[in-house]
């Protein structure tokens, strides 16, 4: 390790690779997974029993004030609700349905339902509160059959399950009043049940849980835009989370403190760390903030209080952070006080933020703080590969992480890669067509994305990301186009006025995109900006010569029709959800995009040239 980065203990695992003479590869990790639990909650008793008054989750509560549950309280406040949960028409065939986001009772009685064998499913919030049509939820709710919904409160839901749940579900309301004025399903308070009296059944059903029962349920987009419902058993959980320690080996030597936004109806937040946090005895603090302009002001807040000494986050959460550090000398010192570990994931961090990262590390701690990533799925619970300290860099995902073997597939010209391990799922859930599809002839599921050595002759660096196989489309000269690399390498040139791109040219004579500013670094471009809607913005004059200006550079770089992006269309209508043009991850679903803007995409074509769109 060398001598610029803080000492840490993370392991570099070397691979094994076998060639086949059909041009695949199957790269696999030399070092065997180790050991794993039964089931998440036998690591909750284990803590409970080795650091009973260590805190396992915080919450701010009513006073601003936080809300700790030490190992010991939560084991028995999981015995007590999973004794409720017992009385309630749940089962493995009928699961929780959480349509609210996180917080601690949704931590406490997702656990419950793990002790008795209960699935859960944590559905995004946006299916009940932002789209209109609620066609998301009700194909959700429809595969699910759950047999218990949980929202934090009643009002913003009602709308929702009156217009997708069935009458005879319950309904459990976390804050607030119960009483509906829409829906007719039978309502109960938390406050009713928190401080349940403990069934001595539990344990019983808790005997019968098995690495092969199904822990949770993660919703994620298609190609259609209708959500797959992953199973994630016991099994995956618990060895991802080993999987994850026996590359960050400090993660046994003390327990990790986190500050964490990150949504668990993502596999991000809800597998990766939540996790994280309960295998290796750490605590867990929910930050109530997003990375957003409006909300980023209370995880600012968090972090003033609560020193985190591993730090998880998608790379706009770090941008923003960056900004507040470098104005901040006292959140700084606080930030950076005892930092051991940050990581990103969800998308590629542009290389300045990475570099204004690594200057305030030096400048606080004299040090760089070591960053990794990787790459993952909802399907992989959700590790797959990590990368080195010395070798993570933007577009760098690693090598295979302990009990991965990779598949990769010659595919015009890229490798496409595949995985198998006890971390992939059984398959979606109620969806055997959709399953059989993502599994090819040997059982590898069929990840979609491509994947390029660092350097063929050293293969223990690992891999960069080589875009997404079903994003990839031709020109009309036949020529491939590359667009995930394309779309990583535009945004990161256009930095900081792109928040997203979808490439557009299938089968036409050169590459256009339909550009999704960023509006707050826009409006910085001009006196008076943020007087200007989002259409105003788009047309200003000042903004378009910005990006021209930007769009020029970038295509001096191009080497060819593949690598050079010809003409943009700013966006001022953000991705609209009913249209399915964004995920539940909330990234673009590009084919989506371009179905619902398909006069844009003329538009980009016409000719004479349209006066709204910036061309080189």
């Amino acid at each position: 390790m060398t001598s610029e980065f803080h000492p840490i203990k993370v392991v570099s695992h070397s691979v094994a690779i076998e060639k086949r003479d059909n041009g695949e590869q199957i790269v696999s990790c030399a070092t065997p997974l180790a050991e794993y639990a039964r089931c998440l909650t036998d690591r909750l008793e284990y803590w409970a029993e080795k650091t009973p008054d260590a805190v396992f989750v915080a919450q701010r509560d009513d006073n601003d004030e936080w809300d700790r549950y030490t190992y010991a309280e939560a084991l028995v406040k999981v015995r007590q609700l999973a004794s409720w949960l017992l009385e309630q028409p749940v089962s493995p065939e009928r699961p929780i349905a959480f349509l609210s986001g996180n917080s601690l009772e949704h931590l406490m009685l997702a656990m419950a339902g793990y002790y008795i064998g209960v699935p859960h499913a944590p559905v995004s919030p946006a299916y009940s509160l932002i789209a209109t049509d609620y066609g998301k939820l009700k194909h959700v709710i429809e595969l699910l059959t759950p047999g218990l919904i949980v929202v934090d409160k009643l009002g913003p839901y009602e709308k929702a399950i009156n217009a997708v749940a069935d009458t005879d579900v319950p309904v459990a309301v976390m804050y607030g009043d119960t009483k509906a004025e829409l829906i007719k399903n039978p309502t109960v308070s938390f406050a009713e049940f928190w401080d349940h009296e403990e069934n001595s059944a539990i344990e019983e059903r808790n005997a019968e849980v098995t690495g092969d029962s199904v822990a949770k349920i993660l919703f994620t987009s298609g190609t259609t835009g209708m959500p797959k419902g992953v199973m994630n058993t016991q099994r995956m959980l618990c060895a991802n989370a080993v999987m994850i320690r026996d590359t960050m080996a400090f993660l046994a030597e003390e327990p990790p403190v986190m500050v964490d936004w990150l949504p668990w109806n993502h596999t991000f937040g809800g597998n990766h760390n939540v996790s994280i946090a309960l295998y290796n005895g750490g605590a867990f603090y929910l930050d109530d903030g997003k990375p957003t302009e409006n909300h980023f002001h209370k995880t600012l807040n968090n972090l003033a209080e609560i020193a985190p000494t591993v730090y998880f986050n998608v790379p706009k959460g770090f941008e923003l952070l960056v900004k507040k550090l470098q104005q901040d000398d006292e959140l700084a010192k606080k930030f950076f006080s005892r930092l051991q570990f940050m990581f990103f994931a969800a998308a590629g961090m542009a290389q300045h933020i990475w570099d204004d990262i690594d200057a305030l590390a030096i400048k606080y701690t004299g040090k760089k703080i070591p960053m990794l990533t990787g790459l993952g799925a909802t399907e992989t619970a959700p590790s797959v590969t990590f990368a080195s300290i010395e070798e993570s860099a933007s577009g760098v995902i690693g090598k295979p992480a302990p009990g991965v073997t990779l598949k990769l597939v010659p595919n015009e010209g890229k490798l496409e890669a595949r995985v198998k391990a006890v971390t992939v799922m059984p398959g979606y859930w109620r969806q055997p067509e959709l399953t059989a599809k993502a599994f090819d002839d040997e059982g590898y599921y069929c990840l979609g994305d491509a994947f390029a050595y660092l350097d063929e002759n050293n293969p223990d660096r690992g891999f960069r990301f080589d875009g997404r196989v079903s994003e990839d489309f031709k020109l009309d000269s036949g020529t491939w186009v590359s667009a995930g690399t394309l779309r990583a390498k535009f945004i990161s040139a256009c930095a900081p006025l792109v928040q997203d791109v979808v490439l557009c040219g299938t089968n036409r004579a050169y590459i256009t995109g339909l550009v999704f500013p960023d509006f707050v670094h826009c409006r910085k471009l001009i006196e008076g900006g943020d007087v200007l809607t989002e259409q105003q913005l788009v047309e200003h004059p000042e903004v378009k010569a910005a990006f021209a200006e930007k769009l020029k550079a970038f295509a001096a770089q191009g080497t060819g029709s593949s690598t050079v992006v010809q003409r943009i269309l700013l966006q001022h209508e953000a991705p609209n959800l009913n249209a399915h043009e964004v995920t539940d991850k909330g990234s673009l679903n590009q084919r989506n995009v371009q179905a619902h803007r398909a006069d844009q995409v003329e538009e980009l074509y016409q000719e004479p040239k349209s006066v709204s769109v910036i061309s080189v």
